[in-house]
C-alpha cells in the first residue's frame, strides 16, 4: 500500500501562477493490473492523460439514463435542492450533483464494473465516489466550462493530497463538435499550474455557474496550448471519456439546437483521502467533496 500524507506537494492560490512537475504517478496499478482496459490503452492515457470508449453502456441503456435524468430535471423538488445548480441568465437546471445518492437509477451505474472497474485499474485499488453529478447542457445559450485542472481545485479546496482522481464523462446525448463539448489539451496531466489569487470563502456557489478563482492566466493557456494541442471529444450517446484529474480541460457555450447532457463520475483512491483544504478557508459541502470514502462495491 503506498503511504500518503498531507504535505502540500502542489501549492496553488498565492501571490504567483506556479508550474511544476507532476509528482506523482498517471497509472497506479501493475501493467497485469485485471481489468477492462487493453494494456495499449492504459499506455495511451498514461501518455495522453484521457482514454475513449466508443460504446461503454448501450442504445437500450441509454435510454434508461436519459430518462431518469429528465425525471430529475423536471422535479420542482430536485431543483430547489441545494445539489441542484442553476444556468445564470436562463435559470434552467445546469448540473445536479451527488447524483449516484439522489438515484438509484445512477447508482447503478456507478457499481457498473464496465465503469468502477476501469477507476480501480487506473488507481490501483479500491476506489469511493468523490463527486458525482449529472451536466445538462440545452441548446440556445448553455454556458460552457472555462479551461482548469480538476485537481488544482479539488487540492486546494476539498484536502485531496495526490493526483490520485479520475473522471469519466458519458454522453447521454451524442456529443457534435458544435454542441459544446469536451476539450483537453493531451499530455497536459504531465504538468501541474497553481493558480495565482487567494480562494473566496463559499467560492464554490459562485465556481459551479462560472468559475473564477482556479483558473490559469490566458498566458499559461497559451504556452499549454503551444505544447500539446487541443482535442475536441465527440461521440454517440453512450460513448465515454475517462481522464486524469490534472488534464488541462474545458468546454464551449452549445449555441447549436442540439442538446448535450453527461453523467460524470469521479473516482478517488481510498488511498488518497481528503484532508483538510491546502488553500482554502474551509472545505466545499460533501455534495461537491465527499468525506465519506466508502469504497464502491
Amino acid at each position: 500500500m503506498t503511504t500518503l500524507t498531507s504535505t502540500d506537494l502542489y501549492p496553488s492560490r498565492g501571490a504567483t501562477e506556479v508550474r511544476v512537475p507532476r509528482k506523482d504517478p498517471v497509472l497506479w496499478g501493475s501493467p497485469d493490473t485485471p481489468g477492462p482496459i487493453p494494456a495499449a490503452h492504459l499506455e495511451g492515457f498514461a501518455r495522453d492523460g484521457f482514454l475513449t470508449v466508443d460504446q461503454l453502456i448501450t442504445p437500450s441503456e441509454v435510454q434508461v439514463y436519459r430518462r431518469e435524468l429528465d425525471r430529475l430535471i423536471g422535479d420542482p423538488a430536485i431543483r430547489a435542492d441545494e445539489r441542484s445548480i442553476v444556468e445564470p441568465k436562463s435559470q434552467e437546471i445546469r448540473s445536479v450533483f451527488e447524483v449516484h445518492r439522489i438515484s438509484e437509477v445512477f447508482a447503478n451505474l456507478v457499481r457498473d464494473e464496465r465503469v468502477v472497474g476501469r477507476a480501480r485499474q487506473i488507481l490501483g485499488s479500491d476506489v469511493y465516489v468523490h463527486q458525482s453529478r449529472i451536466n445538462v447542457k440545452p441548446g440556445f445559450g448553455a454556458s460552457g466550462f472555462y479551461w482548469h485542472s480538476d485537481f488544482e481545485t479539488w487540492h486546494a479546496e476539498d484536502g485531496l493530497p495526490n493526483m490520485r482522481t479520475v473522471s469519466v464523462s458519458i454522453a447521454l446525448t451524442e456529443n457534435h463538435d458544435t454542441n459544446g463539448g469536451l476539450m483537453i489539451m493531451p499530455g497536459s496531466h504531465k504538468t501541474y499550474l497553481g493558480c495565482a489569487g487567494a480562494t473566496p470563502e463559499d467560492n464554490y456557489k459562485k465556481s459551479l455557474q462560472m468559475q473564477d478563482a482556479g483558473t490559469p492566466s490566458d498566458e499559461a493557456l497559451t504556452d499549454l496550448a503551444a505544447e500539446h494541442g487541443i482535442r475536441l471529444f465527440t461521440g454517440a450517446a453512450g460513448s465515454a471519456t475517462w481522464f486524469d484529474c490534472n488534464c488541462m480541460h474545458g468546454s464551449g457555450d452549445n449555441i447549436t439546437p442540439f442538446p448535450r447532457s453527461n453523467v460524470f463520475i469521479v473516482f478517488n483512491s481510498v488511498e488518497n483521502t481528503a484532508v483538510e483544504p491546502f488553500a482554502a478557508p474551509v472545505r466545499r459541502p460533501e455534495f461537491i467533496g465527499a468525506r465519506d470514502f466508502t469504497p464502491v462495491r
